[in-house]
C-alpha cells in the first residue's frame, strides 16, 4: 500500500499550488479565494522508484471567525489520523498566525512526521521572511515558493527522508479481496454483517461509528474472501463536511489493496459527490466494481423505478458506466446473497486470458466500425495487440503513433473491446506502443 502525504494548512497558502508543482501537472484548481478546494485531491506520484500518494486537503467553504478554524482544525486531525506524512504549509506573506500556532500545537502532539512550508518566497530577498516561523518551536522551516518552484527539490527530499519503509504486505492468492467503499452512514457495516451472518462490524445510525478498516477473512459457499470494510469516519459527535471528504482518503487505502470495489450508495440520498469521487478512483485504480444501492426498501417505487435509477445513476458516474448495479436492502437481506455472486463473476471474467488472434480479431473489427482520429495530418494505425495481464485484463497496443491516440477514441476503444471480447462489466488497461 502506498505511503499517504498529505498537504495541510489554512485556506488560501497555496496548498493547491504546491499539490501540483509536486505532481508535475495542473490537477488542482488553482485561485486566489480562499476555500477554492472544495473536494479532496490526490495523486500517486513515484520518486526514486519509491510510490506514494499525494493528497491536497481541503473541503471546506470559506468562511468567517471560528467556523473556518474548525473546520481546518477538524481537516487537520484526520490527516494526522491517516497521512504518513504531512506537509503543513504557512504563508510568508502574510506572517504567523494564531491559526498557524494552534495547528502546530495539535501536529506536535501527534507525533507524525511532519514538514513545516513557508510558502510564497519568491525571491532570496524574501528568504528572512521565514524566521518569524521558528517562534513556533520548529526545527525547521523550510522555505519554498510554490507556484515558482524555489526549495520543492528541497522539499522532496525532505519527504523522502520521512516516507515509511514499507514491505508488501503477504497476500492470500486463493481469497478474494473485497472493499466496501461509500460515504459514511450508507449502510456499508450493515451490507458486511448481512453478508457474513454475523454481527462483526459496529453498526450505528450516528455517521462514522466504524473507526478503522478492519481485514476480516471469510468462507462463504464454497468461495474465500478477504472483506475490508472501510472506515466510516471517526468522530461520532462531530461529522462536517471536511469530514465527508476524508471517505475518499479511506477508499484511497481499501480500493489500493482490493480485487473488487463494493461502492454502496444510499438509495433515498441518490449519487453525491464524494459518491462520484470515490468511483473516479475506482476507475483510476482499474479494479472490478460493482455499485449497490443500499435502504431500496425505503424507496417509493414502480415498475420503471429500478431502471430509471440505473439510468441516473450511470448518467451521474459515467467512469464506471460498464459496472454492475444492484439494488438491495442490508437491514432486511434483500437481494444480499447476489453482491458475492457479482463478485464472483466479475473476478472470473477479469481473470481471463483471452486468444491472440480473438483479441486482433476484436481489434479489426471496433476501428473498421469507426477509424481513430488523425494525428498531424497522418492517419493513426493499429498493427496488432496481445494481452499483457490480468485484473484488469491488460491489451498492449502497437500503433504508428500511439501519442496520437486521443482520450476519447481511447474511451471508445475500451468499450468496443469489452463488448466484443464479452468482458463486460469488468474495467480494461490499454497501452499503445509504438512499434519498433
Amino acid at each position: 500500500m502506498k505511503p499517504i502525504v498529505a498537504i495541510v494548512g489554512r485556506p488560501n497558502v497555496g496548498k493547491s499550488t504546491l499539490f501540483n508543482k509536486l505532481l508535475g501537472r495542473k490537477k488542482a484548481i488553482v485561485h486566489d479565494m480562499p476555500g477554492v478546494t472544495r473536494d479532496l485531491n490526490f495523486a500517486d506520484v513515484e520518486e526514486e522508484a519509491r510510490p506514494f500518494t499525494i493528497v491536497d486537503t481541503g473541503g471546506f467553504e470559506a468562511a468567517t471567525g471560528d467556523i473556518i478554524l474548525d473546520q481546518v482544525r477538524e481537516q487537520a486531525r484526520v490527516a494526522i489520523e491517516d497521512a504518513d506524512v504531512i506537509v503543513f504549509v504557512m504563508d510568508g506573506r502574510v506572517g504567523l498566525t494564531p491559526q498557524d500556532s494552534d495547528l502546530v500545537g495539535m501536529l506536535r502532539k501527534a507525533g507524525k512526521p511532519v514538514i513545516y512550508a513557508v510558502n510564497k518566497i519568491d525571491t532570496p530577498r524574501q528568504a528572512a521572511l521565514t524566521a518569524d516561523f521558528y517562534s513556533l518551536g520548529i526545527e525547521e522551516a523550510l522555505g519554498i515558493s510554490a507556484e515558482h518552484g524555489l526549495g520543492i527539490n528541497e522539499l522532496i527530499d525532505e519527504i523522502m527522508k520521512r516516507l515509511p519503509e514499507r514491505s508488501p504486505a503477504p497476500v492470500d492468492e486463493e481469497r478474494i479481496r473485497v472493499a466496501i467503499v461509500g460515504r459514511p452512514n450508507v449502510g456499508k457495516s450493515s451490507l458486511l454483517n448481512r453478508i457474513i451472518g454475523k454481527p462483526r462490524a459496529i453498526v450505528s445510525d450516528i455517521a462514522g461509528t466504524t473507526r478503522d478498516p478492519v481485514d476480516m477473512p471469510v468462507d462463504l459457499g464454497g468461495g474465500k474472501y478477504l472483506f475490508i470494510d472501510t472506515a466510516g469516519i471517526r468522530k461520532k459527535n462531530k461529522v462536517s463536511m471536511t469530514v465527508e471528504t476524508y471517505s475518499v482518503m479511506e477508499a484511497i487505502r481499501s480500493i489500493e489493496r482490493c480485487d473488487v470495489a463494493v461502492l454502496v450508495i444510499d438509495g433515498k440520498d441518490g449519487v453525491k459527490t464524494q459518491d462520484e469521487k470515490i468511483a473516479g478512483l475506482i476507475e483510476e485504480r482499474k479494479r472490478c466494481c460493482m455499485v449497490v444501492v443500499n435502504k431500496w426498501d425505503l424507496v417509493e417505487k414502480d415498475t420503471r423505478t429500478a431502471d430509471h435509477a440505473k439510468d441516473t445513476l450511470r448518467g451521474k458516474l459515467p467512469f464506471i458506466s460498464y459496472a454492475p448495479v444492484l439494488f438491495i436492502s442490508a437491514l432486511s437481506g434483500q437481494r444480499v446473497p447476489k453482491v458475492l455472486e457479482t463478485v464472483d463473476g466479475l473476478v472470473e471474467k477479469s481473470r481471463r486470458q483471452i486468444a491472440t488472434s480473438a483479441i486482433n480479431s476484436a481489434l479489426e473489427s471496433v476501428t473498421n466500425r469507426h477509424r481513430p482520429p488523425s494525428f498531424r495530418g497522418k492517419e493513426v494505425k493499429f498493427y496488432y495487440a496481445t494481452q499483457v495481464g490480468t485484473m484488469p485484463p491488460t491489451f498492449i497496443i502497437f500503433a504508428n503513433h500511439p501519442e496520437g491516440v486521443e482520450p476519447s477514441y481511447e474511451k471508445y476503444l475500451t468499450s468496443g473491446l469489452r463488448e466484443a471480447l464479452g468482458l463486460e462489466e469488468v474495467p480494461l488497461r490499454l497501452v499503445f506502443r509504438r512499434r519498433h
